[in-house]
């Protein structure tokens, strides 16, 4: 590689870097469309800045072209995720990108809808704008794996939060369990509530804890996923924090045989009762996902005590864990721990974590892994 190349290429993962911190800006607010942000670079320069701001509103690239502060034609855009080539919510980006006569773009990774895939580099190419791809594909990848999942699958990315003392407690044997992790921890999990559109937790949660489930961040734009509860009898007390829907919208989870006048009184209040399947005496948990998917919620977070995270784990519906660790040890045999439920009876039916991430939050540990 020559000396130029070199450099072309340092200043393109640099570029990049910058799309890439542009896109995080949208988070919790464009799903279930990918965080994309664009840079537009003319002479050496950055001359325009744009991302993803809102669902249904402009994308990344209409953004950056828009508050350009010269002219366009001739320039380079750096964009993390290909640029779409179909009319949908938005006019096709790909067409914006030609009429305005850039010369090169510069794509992370391709977009794995198959109403974009390739189509939106052909529709480039075929203009005669040079198109480089592949630059930082990894970590655009990793940006958007909540959208990949979906746009593949048709179903939302699902994740389990825990956080526990070193000997997997979740509380003491009197129940006492604030706070286990510390302030630093419990800001990064707020950050993931903003990340994911919504937020599960068992009724025992709920009875236990009284949760509001929203998202608390100082000095951040914030919006409140959809709440869901996962209650097969109907338990939730009608003065529950978390039937408060003017905060965000919650969903109840429960059994077909559950309609009565409380499930009539709680869709009084706006809360939407969602009646499903039962199977093993617990609510059908893949009827719930397709559900989900159905909605067009593209991800969500299971903030679950033991039972439920076992639930999830059993059935193979996990694709990340966000563990988080504190270094205390709080013993008890009958003191909750993260993962409850009957257990698996085999280890080689246990749950095989890899891709395994390690972060300091001061003395806290958080290890992220995946399925």
């Amino acid at each position: 590689m020559t000396d130029t190349r070199k450099k072309q290429l340092e200043f393109d993962r640099k570029m990049m870097r910058n799309s890439l911190r542009l896109a995080k800006k949208g988070c919790g607010f464009v799903a279930p469309n990918p965080l994309v942000g664009a840079t537009i670079v003319k002479n050496g320069h950055i001359i325009g800045e744009g991302w993803h701001q809102k669902y249904g509103e402009a994308h990344a690239e209409i953004d950056a072209i828009a508050k350009s502060t010269s002219s366009v034609e001739g320039a380079t855009l750096y964009v993390n995720l290909e640029p779409c080539a179909h009319q949908g919510k938005t006019p096709a980006c790909s067409l914006a990108i030609i009429q305005n006569k850039f010369k090169r773009v510069v794509i992370a990774c391709l977009d794995p809808n198959p109403l974009v895939s390739g189509k939106g580099v052909n529709m480039l190419l075929q203009a005669g704008i040079e198109v480089d791809s592949g630059i930082l594909e990894q970590e655009a990848f990793k940006l958007n794996e909540r959208f990949f999942k979906y746009i593949t699958h048709n179903k939302p990315f699902i994740a389990l939060k825990m956080a526990s003392s070193l000997d997997g407690k979740i509380a003491t044997f009197s129940g006492d369990s604030k706070w286990i992790s510390n302030e630093k921890s419990r800001a990064f999990a707020h950050l993931l509530r903003l990340q994911y559109s919504a937020i599960l937790v068992g009724i025992n949660t709920v009875l236990t804890d009284d949760p509001q489930l929203n998202v608390r961040l100082k000095n951040k734009k914030i919006k409140n996923p959809l709440r869901i509860v996962l209650d097969s009898q109907l338990q939730i007390p009608l003065e529950a924090k978390i039937l408060n829907a003017s905060l965000a919208p919650t969903w109840i989870a429960t059994t077909q045989k559950q309609a009565s006048d409380k499930s009539r009184i709680l869709e009084h209040k706006g809360i939407r009762v969602l009646f499903c399947p039962e199977k093993e005496g617990k609510i059908d948990l893949h009827y719930l996902i397709e559900k989900l998917a159905d909605e067009n919620i593209d991800s969500l977070l299971v903030e679950g005590g033991g039972t439920v995270n076992f639930s999830f784990a059993q059935k193979k519906l996990v694709d990340k864990v966000y563990a988080f660790i504190a270094p205390k040890l709080i013993g008890g045999a009958h003191a909750k721990t993260s993962m409850e439920g009957v257990g698996f009876e085999k280890l080689s039916d246990s749950l095989q974590l890899k891709n395994l991430r390690y972060k300091k939050l001061e003395n806290n540990l958080l290890i992220e892994a995946y399925t």
